[in-house]
């Protein structure tokens, strides 16, 4: 639940009542009544109307401007890795980042195993 007198931005119209999608307003007020679909009443000043909305139509605004800025530092390094022909920063950065580190780890791991101890680790998993 968000605090009052937070800034949010509008994500979703879900009940159809004309709210400005994309637009920042204020959290004025929880709606307490357990007979109602609406969890908020928020003012937006761009229109200069108050709107009862539920909790799926509404999203922080700092929450949003971090997703944004992620994914303008994530185009940006495609960017420079498609200029500079950069293939293991592109490949880093299309598989998720860390996710491509930690199979490199086990797979330079599996390589320096000496034969007897690839032995004893196939025979430990046979035995159990």
């Amino acid at each position: 639940m968000h605090h009052l007198g937070a800034r949010i931005m509008i994500v979703a119209d879900a009940f159809e009542q004309n709210l400005p999608v994309g637009e920042h307003g204020y959290i004025i007020a929880y709606d307490r009544n357990a007979d109602n679909a609406f969890d908020y009443v928020i003012r937006v000043p761009k229109v200069n109307r108050n709107f009862f909305v539920p909790s799926g139509d509404i999203e922080l605004e700092e929450s949003i401007l971090k997703l944004e800025a992620e994914r303008i530092e994530r185009e940006a390094l495609i960017d420079y890795a498609l200029a500079t022909h950069n293939e293991q920063l592109f490949m880093h950065v299309m598989n998720g980042g860390l996710d491509s580190v930690e199979t490199e780890e086990e797979e330079t791991a599996a390589e320096l195993l000496s034969q007897a101890d690839f032995i004893r680790q196939v025979n430990l998993r046979a035995w159990i």
